[in-house]
């Protein structure tokens, strides 16, 4: 399963790639908007420094509701940077752009997914990945993990190539189950994938053995 890093923050992205296993970043405009990064031209810069931190996949989002402001967004915003795929909203509008941007060989992810049915409309017009927004279906009392084995299930049968990008994760028993669903990507806030580190053995295993080196060598 890959890493993407959901966020705009650029120090938070810095340590995940030092980490080493981080494979993409998510973000969008309230992402932006928390950085304080705000214009066009800041946002298509900020875009752009990200590209160059990361080795991977950056989505970058569309903001535009409209098959025409979608596809002009979409065309500048995969100009930027050929790591750069354009996030596009599951509306009708958006499954249309999908379906144009794959014609044109741009890749896409296509976001605010919550139901199987919209994954597979994404995943029809050709998206390269799919978002289910796990974090945000458990707060409406629904099983956002199903929605993955259930997307991860419908993919798998049809031979789909969209790949599923569990994103709203909110902590590191999410990545588990994501995981455990067979996600193709997790999309996490950088304390969610450090989460993964912690184990109480760990911190005892680790304490004795320093406890014992020190005995021997002082």
């Amino acid at each position: 399963m890959k890493f993407f890093i959901d966020t705009a923050n650029l120090k938070q992205i810095e340590e995940a790639q030092a980490l080493g296993v981080l494979d993409g970043v998510t973000t969008n405009p309230s992402l932006m908007a928390k950085e304080g990064i705000k214009g066009e031209k800041n946002i298509k810069q900020h875009y752009i420094n990200i590209c160059n931190i990361v080795d991977g996949d950056v989505s970058a989002e569309v903001i535009s509701t409209d098959f025409e402001g979608m596809i002009r967004e979409g065309e500048e915003l995969a100009a930027l940077h050929s790591q750069i795929v354009v996030k596009v909203p599951i509306i009708k509008d958006g499954v249309k752009a999908i379906k144009y941007f794959s014609d044109k060989k741009i890749r896409t992810n296509c976001t605010l997914v919550f139901s199987a049915g919209q994954a597979l409309l994404a995943a029809k017009a050709g998206a390269t990945y799919v978002s289910p927004f796990i974090g945000r279906l458990d707060d409406n009392s629904t099983d956002g993990v199903q929605l993955i084995e259930q997307i991860v299930q419908m993919y798998n049968y049809y031979e789909f190539e969209t790949q599923v990008l569990a994103a709203s994760i909110r902590h590191t028993m999410h990545i588990i189950k994501c995981m455990e669903a067979g996600a193709d990507v997790a999309t996490c806030p950088l304390d969610a994938i450090l989460g993964l580190l912690n184990h109480p053995l760990t911190d005892i295993g680790l304490a004795k053995f320093l406890a014992d080196y020190k005995k021997v060598n002082g």
